[in-house]
């Protein structure tokens, strides 16, 4: 009877929450298909409907013929002629790894003739807007939205301002093959089609996408911002937005593009590559980026090769569509809910997703600032499995309305820490609980504090077992010490066999202290003796930076390093001496003072002199080419990384810096710059561009 109760307690929840998710991705799609606005990522809303998806497969005694998984987009709006689609015009299931595409492999295979051979055709998915064209005698009548899927909108004089619909049918295609190689070629590599394209059918209809460039986006909104409007969100909005336009006017000025990517009906085609020949053969631009596959392992290479070029593509794309080639195969297949069974959506990982906050903890840093982090369900981002994500303070966490048990928006960007973005309100569950922040430091039970003027709150303990430990992660990080493989876990096996205190006491080690330690063996441990010996020797900045101190990041090391030339010149160095260094303020300037005047660091700095350590001082630049000239970069450089663009600025004694200022000489500008580029231009500082500043560093 238990068993049986707590089953009935798992359905219970689990209808609960669908019907929660139903609500929630009808709201989302009533904003976008109908009013043409987004609150959320379409990223976020493909994983609320992936979930919505998973939790119907698991209890399909909960799906109804209305979830938004059987169907397909919202009402046409008002305003335009109803147009009744021939065919259903579908939309397509995903898949978010190579692991659940090939789980898509199985289920068609189970429904195809057994042995039978299948190869699949895969293309790019561009990230814009689905239309239907319709044409008579090779003239385009007609062109629609898709709507809910059968009924759509009549937006025919809004599709005829968009250069990449053709509006007259090239009617001598033969002829044109034979002027154009490129047309002959594909014709001489299916000579099963030189029939059926030598003449255009009496009636034809072709579906694809509506988009716009990354260019046409970025002069839209230079356009918003002379007329003191809102910038676009994203070029899809602006897609679905212009081609839904009254006036056909403001569509043109849109200067939208299309892709075709379907064709509808019986015209001699075999196979959904032929279907893209012939529509390429009778004037339609299709996705250049396309390929037959003959197994889905050449479909998942295709795919990671686009991922690696996605960010250099002139237009968005959002993963690649796979689709069962062979046509006879592909109808029999058939239809389940909204989408074909023998296609699929396989996306690239996303930045964004949603989950569920279980629990809210505290973790203490280095400098002792209690920060919030939350525990939540296991979910992939950006190809990465997530189940932590900071709450930065308790401000940020008022400011977003945290609860324990929301369900939220996580956003991870490269690799950065994942963060929560946004709660979903209208998935607050009853029982979800308000954070506090502990007025006692969870690790040492010292009193905690806010100070004045500020948004963190600190432990009071400076010796907090928290803090140390902390303090340790930094010192042996990539950009302090960088000792070959030595992390957290080496780091908490050595604290926690007390075999050290602080960050000298790693150079007093011996291989006999470590061998003992759990998972060591003699070879592992004279390995890591050896990595430490070989870090005995180490660039000033690298040291200055690895003590920790508060308020000074790598930039800041460097910028002391060439100023003092060792650690005991800036041990010695005053307020005002420090100030002096560009970029380097009062608040600064005082915490490196007061960090060095402590007699606990002197005696710290003093050990290190024992263990044999080194301070190698920084080199000298090798020219003067840009002596007293100071840089900021920003954007992303194509020929060389952040870190290489600035070393190449120092070697010319130059001064590479993080913020613009009136005294800034240079900002370079690279791939999609960031706040620095307007402040720049609101300052009259030279921007240049990355091959100008190639000319002046090599």
């Amino acid at each position: 009877m238990a068993h049986n109760g707590n089953s009935d307690e798992v359905k219970k929840h689990a209808r609960e929450r669908i019907t929660k998710l139903r609500e929630e991705i009808r709201h989302h799609r009533y904003l976008y298909h109908v009013l043409d606005r987004q609150e959320i990522s379409d990223e976020a809303l493909d994983s609320l409907k992936h979930e919505l998806q998973k939790l119907e497969e698991r209890f399909p005694e909960f799906l109804t013929s209305d979830s938004p998984t059987q169907r397909v987009g919202g009402k046409p709006l008002p305003g335009f002629q109803k147009v009744t689609h021939t065919a259903r015009m579908l939309s397509l299931n995903d898949a978010f790894s190579p692991n659940e595409l090939r789980e898509w492999e199985v289920r068609i295979r189970k429904l195809l003739p057994s042995g039978s051979s299948q190869d699949y055709f895969a293309e790019a998915k561009g990230d814009g807007f689905a239309v239907s064209l319709e044409y008579e005698r090779g003239v385009f009548v007609r062109g629609s939205t898709r709507g809910d899927g059968r009924v759509g909108e009549d937006v025919t004089e809004n599709l005829k301002t968009v250069e990449g619909i053709p509006l007259h049918l090239e009617e001598r295609v033969l002829e044109v093959a034979k002027k154009h190689p490129a047309i002959g070629n594909m014709l001489a590599a299916h000579p099963g089609l030189k029939e059926a394209v030598s003449r255009i059918p009496a009636r034809m209809e072709v579906r694809g996408e509506v988009f716009m460039s990354k260019a046409a986006f970025a002069a839209a909104n230079r356009e918003q911002k002379k007329k003191n409007l809102p910038e676009f969100a994203n070029p899809r909005n602006i897609a679905a937005g212009s081609v839904r336009q009254l006036d056909p006017k403001m569509t043109a000025s849109r200067k939208l593009d299309f892709f075709a990517w379907d064709l509808v009906g019986d015209f001699g085609q075999r196979t959904h590559e032929e279907e893209h020949v012939m529509m390429k053969l009778w004037g339609f631009p299709t996705v250049p980026l396309a390929k037959r596959c003959a197994s889905v392992d050449d479909v998942v290479a295709f795919w990671e090769h686009i991922a690696k070029k996605r960010d250099s593509l002139p237009f968005l794309i959002d993963g690649v569509v796979v689709q069962v080639n062979d046509g006879r195969a592909f109808e029999s297949l058939g239809i389940v809910g909204k989408a074909p069974r023998g296609a699929v959506a396989f996306k690239f990982a996303p930045e964004e997703a949603t989950t569920v906050i279980e629990n809210i903890a505290i973790q203490v840093g280095r400098t002792g600032v209690l920060t919030p982090v939350a525990t939540m369900k296991a979910v992939s981002i950006g190809g990465v499995i997530v189940t932590h994500a900071t709450l930065h303070n308790m401000d940020e966490i008022e400011r977003l309305g945290v609860r324990i048990g929301d369900t939220v928006i996580v956003e991870r960007a490269g690799d950065v820490i994942p963060h929560v973005k946004e709660v979903l309100l209208r998935l607050r569950p009853k029982n979800a609980k308000a954070f506090h922040m502990p007025k006692r430091c969870p690790i040492c039970d010292s009193p905690v504090v806010r100070r004045e003027g500020g948004v963190a709150y600190y432990c009071t303990n400076k010796t907090c077992a928290a803090v140390q430990r902390e303090k340790l992660y930094h010192f042996v990080s990539k950009s302090a010490f960088d000792i070959d493989g030595m992390g957290p876990k080496i780091i908490d096996a050595l604290l926690d066999g007390g075999l050290i205190h602080d960050a000298a006491d790693i150079f007093m080690l011996t291989r006999e202290d470590v061998e003992p330690l759990e998972r060591f063996a003699e070879r592992s441990a004279a390995n890591l003796i050896k990595a430490i010996d070989d870090r005995r020797s180490i660039d000033l900045h690298r040291l200055i930076y690895a003590l920790g101190i508060h308020h000074v990041g790598e930039e800041t090391a460097i910028d002391l390093a060439h100023t003092f030339g060792s650690l005991e010149k800036l041990a010695a160095a005053s307020i005002e001496d420090i100030e002096r260094i560009r970029d380097v303020g009062g608040v600064i300037a005082r915490s490196i003072v007061g960090w060095f005047s402590e007699k606990k660091h002197r005696e710290f700095l003093g050990k290190f002199k024992k263990a044999g350590l080194v301070m190698r001082p920084p080199e000298r630049p090798k020219s003067s080419k840009l002596s007293g000239k100071s840089f900021v970069l920003t954007g992303e450089l194509s020929s060389l990384s952040r870190d290489e663009a600035k070393a190449k600025i120092r070697e010319l004694g130059g001064d590479p810096s993080e913020s613009v200022s009136k005294k800034t000489d240079y900002v370079v500008v690279g791939g999609n710059p960031g706040s620095k580029y307007e402040k720049a231009k609101k300052l009259g500082v030279k921007i240049i561009h990355e091959g100008e500043f190639l000319k002046m560093v090599l």
